[in-house]
């Protein structure tokens, strides 16, 4: 642990979280910056130059510390290693589940790509950029920035954050020099960070509850690194929660997708209040690997044979969800949010931040 400053803690503990595929947006994060909240841009799935537009567009509207999170590559699944139970860079299963698509990409209309290739998502560009821009935070998901990558951002000033699903991760990302763990539950919406299996020495009964507060304070016992509690909070009573279990600041998601400052498509945000949407579930079948969201069509008729090859299923489908939302059709959208949708506010993003702070003050007393 660097001993950094952190620009988040019990005073100021209101994290937006950083929602790839379009939900995170320099209005939303300089909104939530402004408001006394720590906002978040994606890198994932974008360009590193596109992500340098969007640093510049936070900057113009605020002075406030914000975060940029990336994505870490699984180069050994790069080079054709198994993984997450299947060999991700099998082409044959990839392709395989093409042809079991073909009748999705005619019934919207698209062309899938013949042999969507592993990429590292310009994994050097963007660590060079955060560098460059000296980030305040850069946070990393689906695993640890290796030493070198650490030094340079501690060095540029960044304050680094890695996601982790249990309590060996959250000691990986300690050693790692992690300046802060934001440990997710299952009850979050999109990807499960989850990225190493449990050491050896790790005792074979352990597992991660489902109850957040539960995991903080299991992962606390682990580690002394500052931990930020995430999935399914979506009030200021939740943040009163895991900030009593151990956590200094709480992340929120799902809690921002209808806020209008949200990129959040406009088909995926009326889903959220629709009633045909009655559960959300785990699925592999939009990006091939596990990520949480409302249950809908595709993910009923394709989970269970989706390689677990990512982001090769990501590259496939990707066309295939962009013509679902062209058609207004929900049902074959990766419609991302965790368990706590149906509390989502239509109001804008201060104003939300102000509200979770009203309400943490009312459940502290």
């Amino acid at each position: 642990m660097t001993g950094r400053v952190l620009p988040f803690g019990p005073s100021n503990p209101i994290i937006q979280a950083p929602m790839a595929g379009g939900g995170a947006t320099p209005a939303l994060a300089a909104a939530v910056s402004r408001a006394g909240g720590l906002g978040f841009l994606a890198a994932g799935y974008r360009t590193a130059q596109d992500v340098r537009r969007e640093i510049a567009a936070v900057r113009e509207r605020t002075d406030r510390p914000f975060g940029v999170n990336v994505f870490v590559p699984d180069f050994e699944a790069g080079l054709g290693s198994e993984a997450g139970g299947a060999v991700c860079g099998d082409a044959a299963a990839v392709g395989r589940y093409r042809d079991e698509l073909a009748p999705e990409a005619e019934r919207y209309g698209v062309t899938l790509p013949e042999a969507p290739a592993w990429d590292d998502d310009e994994w050097d560009a963007k660590i060079g950029l955060l560098v460059d821009e000296r980030v305040p935070v850069a946070g990393f998901t689906f695993g640890c920035p290796p030493p070198e990558v650490t030094a340079r951002l501690h060095e540029a000033g960044s304050v680094i954050m890695v996601m982790v699903n249990t309590a060996w991760e959250a000691v990986a990302a300690a050693e790692a020099d992690a300046d802060a763990v934001i440990v997710q539950s299952s009850g979050a919406g999109g990807h499960q960070a989850a990225f190493l299996p449990p050491p050896p020495s790790w005792p074979a009964t352990w597992e991660a509850p489902d109850d957040l507060p539960e995991l903080v304070a299991l992962v606390r016992e682990a580690t002394d690194v500052p931990l930020v509690a995430a999935g399914g909070i979506m009030d200021g009573a939740d943040v009163a929660a895991v900030l009593a279990a151990g956590a200094v600041a709480a992340q929120l998601g799902t809690a921002f997708l209808r806020t209008p400052e949200s990129g959040t498509h406009p088909v995926h945000k009326a889903a959220l209040a629709d009633p045909r949407f009655t559960r959300t579930a785990f699925t592999r079948a939009f990006s091939g690997r596990t990520a949480r969201g409302l249950a809908n069509r595709f993910m009923a008729e394709h989970e269970a044979s989706a390689p677990a090859c990512y982001p090769q299923v990501h590259h496939l489908t990707k066309g295939l969800r962009r013509a679902a939302a062209e058609h207004g059709d929900p049902e074959a959208m990766a419609l991302w949010c965790g368990r706590g949708y149906r509390r989502c506010r239509d109001l804008p993003a201060a104003a939300l931040v102000e509200a979770l702070m009203e309400e943490l003050a009312a459940a502290r007393a």
